[in-house]
């Protein structure tokens, strides 16, 4: 019977990651798993592996957080962060000490020697925290007086 109710919150999980991003088959890999069905949340760690599509994220740790009807409510990978997203005419990658990833709104925000590519305009940004939006390639850049933020750009000159 305990197996049973795992396997029904394993499904209802990996179901709900499914519908929440963009409709497109999430699959999560790692070296454990543990689901806090009252919380709403399961916990990933271990060499974790989200990948939907072309997109993936790679850390140590993640939790996968849900609302109250069970979809993804949003994604926080810890850990030796490293992640590529890409859509039709864009593709980032990129790495940080810790992601939060809110599929409703396409936000994602790092943190921690913040680090993102941009491989089609050949754009560089690195920060204490970035905010980006992946639907209008929008970023927020926040450094410090020890770690300014750096931005880098290829300028053609004719």
């Amino acid at each position: 019977m305990f197996f049973l109710k795992k396997s029904i919150i394993v499904s209802l999980i990996l179901t709900s990651c499914h519908v929440a991003l963009f409709a497109e088959k999430v699959e999560i890999t790692s070296n454990s798993m543990q689901a806090a069905n009252i919380k709403k949340e399961v916990h990933f760690s271990g060499n974790v592996h989200i990948k939907q599509g072309k997109n993936w994220i790679r850390s140590q740790n993640v939790v996968v957080y849900f609302n109250e009807q069970n979809l993804t409510k949003k994604y926080m990978a810890t850990g030796g962060v490293k992640f590529e997203f890409k859509q039709k005419k864009s593709a980032y990658k990129g790495k940080a000490k810790t992601l939060t990833y809110f599929p409703n709104s396409s936000q994602y925000i790092l943190e921690g020697k913040a680090v993102i590519d941009d491989m089609i305009n050949k754009r560089h940004v690195q920060g204490n925290k970035i905010v980006f939006d992946m639907l209008t390639g929008n970023a927020k850049v926040k450094g410090s007086r020890k770690r300014p933020i750096k931005f880098i750009f290829d300028m053609d000159v004719k």
